[in-house]
């Protein structure tokens, strides 16, 4: 039995006694040599499809089979599109930051749903970290109740591996904060982190890592992250941003790759040109 079927197998057992935290194979079966792994990109390609799909009930996610929200599925799946189209040059820009300038304005929202919609692509697999370590949401959107995390792995040293949970939502697997720290700067800056980065972005190729943090006009997470990741998604939701706010927010990732904004919770009113989009 090689390595990957020996870490299906232990995933499978552990999935029967907790089928709300499966943890993906160990890094040591992941970068097991090639020769061993075989036809290596469909093995792990049925790796991470193994789970079952997370019975999600949120409205506010464009999850297979949830068609509460046609227009804002359409509209996730443009926005999914121009990353494509933005990420995908000479060096695939994979590591992509989340963030607003305050709060209630999506930024989590856009994070899952983006993810979501990306993890449904045939040529990616999909990591969303909940780095948000103030106020954390992604496990309660996914109806999921992890015992680690984010946290866990920064403080602790925790393998990252024991921490990430497969969704079943296309490719789509999660790192959840892990609960709330006290010191989240000192956490999302340290060495540890960007060793966590680092390997997550470069474990497959076609991977992409997407970061959810606080919002950027009252705290420096973002600001910390958005010097080592490739590229910045910054989210304005109309009627909620102050225009204060977002110069403030913007102006603290003036030295992040800013990739482009994303117009949250347009209102729409027939007849006059604008269109809704969450």
């Amino acid at each position: 039995m090689s390595r990957i079927e020996q870490a299906l197998e232990k995933a499978a057992r552990q999935r029967e006694h907790n089928p709300e935290f499966i943890p993906v194979p160990s890094a040591e079966a992941a970068s097991a040599p090639s020769a061993e792994r075989g036809n290596g990109h469909r093995e792990r390609d049925a790796a991470l499809l193994l789970a079952n799909p997370l019975p999600v009930s949120s409205p506010f996610l464009v999850a297979p089979g949830n068609k509460n929200n046609p227009a804002a599925a359409e509209e996730y799946r443009k926005l999914k599109s121009l990353v494509l189209r933005l990420t995908r040059g000479e060096r695939f820009l994979n590591t992509l930051l989340i963030t607003s300038a305050g709060s209630n304005e999506g930024k989590t929202l856009t994070a899952l749903n983006l993810a979501i919609v990306l993890a449904q692509e045939y040529d990616h697999s999909v990591v969303l970290i909940d780095a948000d370590l103030r106020r954390p949401s992604v496990h309660r959107y996914l109806g999921i109740k992890p015992e680690v995390g984010l946290a866990q792995c920064l403080q602790d040293h925790l393998p990252v591996a024991r921490a990430l949970v497969k969704t079943g939502l296309g490719r789509l697997v999660v790192l959840p904060a892990g609960g709330v720290v006290a010191d989240p700067v000192e956490l999302l800056s340290s060495a540890r982190m960007k060793d966590i980065l680092r390997e997550l972005k470069s474990r497959y190729p076609d991977r992409y890592v997407i970061i959810d943090t606080p919002p950027s006009a009252p705290f420096a997470d973002a600001q910390m992250l958005g010097q080592v990741v490739d590229g910045v998604l910054f989210v304005v939701r109309e009627g909620v941003a102050r225009t204060n706010d977002i110069r403030e927010g913007l102006g603290s990732l003036k030295d992040a790759n800013l990739l482009g904004v994303v117009y949250n919770d347009v209102s729409f009113t027939p007849g006059n040109g604008r269109y809704y989009y969450y």
